[in-house]
């Protein structure tokens, strides 16, 4: 969890959409295929900071775990409720992911306390993320670029707030956010497989 919008609200954020919108996903999925062209040369890893132990913060292994049961192949997805990323392990997780995966592009995705009328927003953007602002934990910054989703409002008791999110909300965003990166997916596999050329490099990986 990352408490302070302003690390998001800037002007490198490229897209903002609401949760509730019946296109969130078909928009997700556009914003994201714009950021990763089909002639990427990188295989993609999705890692999805947050813990199920807080409602509020719940949002990226939700987000992993629908992507789990979607089976979304092309991408590389890690953190889920299961087998969550968050603060005590996500040093750990990055070096793993790190020798794991040739150059990988990294999509952080984590959620974020913000302004109330921005309350539902799902945010995609260049550049990382920095989780551990709600922890006091001084943590790598993840991605090469991100997306978050601003789950209540900051400004006080931050860890209150969390613990009293709506899960609804969450689960909402969470299901809109998994859908467009599916989407996202299937679009890129098929742009690969027209490209040959591209798909070992893609998909090649270092041994642990």
């Amino acid at each position: 969890m990352s408490f302070k919008p302003n690390l998001f609200e800037n002007p490198n954020r490229m897209f903002r959409v609401q949760c509730e919108e019946l296109d969130a996903a078909q928009k997700i999925s556009k914003e994201l295929l714009t950021l990763i062209s089909p002639e990427r040369n990188q295989p993609i890893v999705i890692v999805c900071i947050g813990t199920d132990r807080s409602t509020g913060d719940s949002l990226g292994p939700l987000v992993g775990t629908l992507l789990e049961e979607k089976s979304a192949s092309s991408f590389h997805v890690y953190g889920t409720l299961e087998d969550p990323i968050h603060a005590v392990n996500l040093e750990e997780r990055l070096r793993e992911i790190n020798r794991l995966h040739r150059n990988p592009f990294i999509i952080g995705i984590d959620a974020c306390l913000g302004r109330l009328k921005s309350v539902g927003s799902i945010q995609i953007g260049q550049g990382p993320i920095k989780p551990g602002a709600g922890v006091n934990k001084e943590l790598p910054a993840v991605g090469n670029m991100h997306i978050t989703g601003i789950v209540n409002v900051s400004g006080f008791m931050e860890f209150f707030v969390l613990q009293n999110t709506r899960l609804s909300l969450v689960l909402k965003m969470a299901r809109a956010i998994a859908d467009g990166i599916s989407r996202a997916s299937l679009s890129a596999a098929a742009s690969r497989s027209s490209m040959p050329h591209l798909k070992w490099n893609f998909e090649q990986e270092q041994t642990p």
